[in-house]
């Protein structure tokens, strides 16, 4: 639907999730990323809207 979005990849899909109904107020949210070689990120929210 996007193309490469590299650095926008997860809140264009959260941003998805949202509108569709898929997240929610209160819900809990895992956010990962891998970029190249060893290195990774994640972080785990509670959403508030």
């Amino acid at each position: 639907r996007y193309g490469n979005t590299t650095a926008a990849t997860i809140p264009l899909g959260l941003r998805d999730a949202v509108e569709e109904g898929r997240v929610r107020k209160g819900d809990l949210v895992l956010l990962v990323a891998v970029g190249a070689g060893y290195t990774t990120g994640g972080i785990l929210l509670r959403w508030a809207y």
